[in-house]
């Protein structure tokens, strides 16, 4: 039931919003010399690497660390808008259609997280990691809490990425059908 709501939501929104699509790849294209979007392997379903794809947010060539502060220089001001309102986040509805993602689930980690789950920990990679979910709904701020601490990647490590694992485990647990149908209009209708 879950796949089948997927592929059907993910097919019919890229059918209604592609105008959408089009009209921000045109923008980042104009106003952010460099790619449309960003591709970046994460972790999916049973451990398994995929691609993301996402609209692309930063400067070309920033380098640095795999956690996102509000208000850094490698987020350009268009990309700043996108993330504000999640719209760097709508090509991953593609993800969704091809089975790479869900629309909720636990939000797909880079590998090197994967490699921490221990144990029981490790059973949330048996869901298809989603574009929303309880822990992409309790830290939504999660740029601008990570921008008021001392040492933002220490405080992701050992404060904010055990939540989400514990978040995600509980999700594992007691997810149903109509759970993510709630997930995904609180999702829509956060304030």
């Amino acid at each position: 039931m879950k796949r089948l709501f997927d592929v059907l939501a993910s097919f019919v929104g890229l059918c209604l919003i592609w105008p959408l699509l089009i009209s921000i790849a045109i923008v980042i294209k104009i106003k952010m010399p460099g790619p449309v979007l960003f591709t970046q392997k994460r972790v999916g379903r049973h451990g398994k690497l995929f691609t993301i794809f996402k609209f692309r947010t930063m400067s070309v060539g920033h380098g640095g660390n795999t956690v996102s502060v509000k208000g850094e220089n490698r987020i350009t001001p268009l990309g700043a808008v996108l993330r504000k309102y999640k719209l760097d986040e709508l090509p991953e509805l593609w993800n969704v259609l091809i089975g790479d993602m869900s629309l909720v689930g636990p939000r797909p980690d880079m590998p090197k997280y994967y490699k921490n789950l221990q144990g029981e920990e490790r059973k949330i990679l048996e869901l298809r990691p989603g574009i929303t979910g309880t822990a992409s709904l309790k830290y939504a701020n999660e740029e601008e809490l990570l921008s008021s601490v001392t040492d933002p990647v220490k405080y992701n490590d050992e404060v904010i990425w055990p939540d989400k694992v514990k978040i995600n485990l509980d999700y594992y647990y007691g997810n149903s059908f109509v759970g993510d149908i709630k997930i995904i209009f609180q999702t829509i209708f956060r304030s």
